[in-house]
Formats: C-alpha cells, structure tokens, sequence
C-alpha cells in the first residue's frame, strides 16, 4: 500500500500509540511488512525493512514479553521503557513525515511523542492497579493484551490508517482518564495511611 502524505500522519498517530504499549513489537511488524513488500513506507524508514532492525527488534520483543509478566519487576521495566517507547515513537513519527515541511514535521513528532507517553502512562498506570493482586494472571492477561493490541493496531494502521488514528486519539482520552483515577486513587491511600497509623496508636494519657 502507498500512503499519501494525510494516510502517512494518520499512520504515525496510531502507530505512535501501539508503540507506546510496546514498541519492539511495532518496530518489528512494520519491518515484516515492509520487508514482505504488503506496504511501502517512506524511504526515511526503509531501515525498518532492515534484517538486522526487525531480528533486534524481536528478539526485544522476546525480552519485554517475558519481563512484563513478572509482577513487581513489570513496573520497574515499564518505567524504563519511557526513555524508549517515547522517543522512538517520535523518531518514527517523524520519519513517517518527511514529505512535511520542517515545522510540521517536528510538529507531528512531537504528537507523536505525546501520544506514545499517554498510551505508556495508560500501560504503566494499569500495572499499579493490577500488581498488588496476589495472583499472577492478571499480569499476564493484561500484558498478552497489551502486546496483541500493539501488534493489531500496526497492523491495522496500515490498511486503514484514519480509522486507526482515530481509534488511537480515542484510547489516549480514555488513558488519561486511567492515568487520573489511578493517581487520585494513590493519593487518597497515602492520605489515609496517617490517619489509621494514628488511629492504631492507643491513648496513653491516664
């Protein structure tokens, strides 16, 4: 598929998102498609299509598969990822962009940048929602989702870019929401951690 150059922005909103779920499985399924001839991206990404890029990029996704699952080290290899998923959505987004002019181009990579940190801190937010959970399942049925979910909408992205970007622009109003609940959800803990700790405390005036 050859994309005109709204089809190119549409594609770098979603796949800016997919990359914020997981962006060693977005790396790669845009590589094997590329690589397999079923789309044509722009020359500023013909390195995707790369053996060496889309073997790193799967074995990495091998990697997160099996670290963001582990309860407790999830949370820690997710919070590393910002100074990954983040900036390599950007650098796709812009890429995705050089028919662009230098501005706009920066412009897009910067949503896409944002995009990436909302779908991240959706991701990120969830895990400390579900990791206090004694069982280990949900873990891991919200990973298997997540990654499924990135490879999807690449995927996806590709065939039907605006529907994708509009589907992605969604799921970032409904991340931030998440992202909002949970933290409103910490600070009350932590608020009324004092009060019982005092609480508990028995009276030792006579």
């Amino acid at each position: 598929m050859d994309f005109s150059p709204r089809q190119l922005a549409a594609l770098a909103i979603a796949t800016s998102f997919a990359a914020g779920l997981n962006v060693y499985a977005t790396v790669a399924t845009l590589g094997l498609l590329a690589r397999f001839q079923l789309i044509e991206l722009p020359p500023s990404l013909g390195l995707l299509a790369d053996g060496w890029v889309i073997g790193g990029a799967g074995a990495l996704f091998l990697v997160e598969f099996v670290a963001d699952k582990v309860p407790l080290f999830d949370l820690v290899w997710n919070a590393l990822q910002t100074f990954v998923r983040v900036p390599v959505a950007a650098l796709l987004a812009y890429g995705a962009t050089s028919h662009l002019s230098p501005g706009n181009q920066l412009l897009t990579a910067a949503l896409g940048a944002l995009v990436a940190l909302a779908a991240h801190g959706g991701k990120l937010a969830a895990r400390v929602a579900v990791t206090p959970s004694p069982e280990p399942f949900s873990n891991i049925a919200l990973s298997v989702g997540e990654d499924a979910f990135a490879i999807f909408l690449t995927w996806f992205a590709t065939e039907h870019p605006f529907l994708a970007a509009a589907i992605a622009i969604v799921l970032v109003v409904a991340m931030v929401a998440v992202v909002q609940l949970v933290v409103r959800a910490l600070r009350d803990a932590f608020r009324g951690a004092p009060r019982r700790a005092g609480s508990a405390v028995p009276n030792a005036s006579p």
